[in-house]
């Protein structure tokens, strides 16, 4: 008897371009994550420092944030942009 998980591997299969862009997000996840470890930072300088898109940065950074991977601190000094940081695992 098949397993489960190998009958619906068999009926769904994933494109090539999900696949890629599961392996881009993965990638651009570790490097912010990261980045953090040095201390907070906000979008505008994660951007600066990985050479990125502020826009890529933006949206992956709020994906991290609504799964629980860091937390909003406080506002930069020009009220502009949140501070984040890595959550702390309890």
């Amino acid at each position: 008897m098949s397993k489960t998980i190998d009958v619906m591997k068999e009926k769904r299969t994933v494109t090539d371009q999900v696949k890629n862009r599961i392996k881009a997000f993965n990638k651009l996840k570790k490097k912010i994550l990261k980045s953090l470890e040095a201390g907070e930072k906000t979008i505008p300088e994660i951007a600066r420092e990985m050479e990125d898109d502020i826009d890529a940065i933006t949206y992956n950074l709020m994906t991290l944030l609504k799964y629980g991977f860091i937390e909003a601190g406080e506002l930069d000094d020009d009220d502009e942009y949140y501070y984040y940081k890595l959550k702390n695992k309890k």
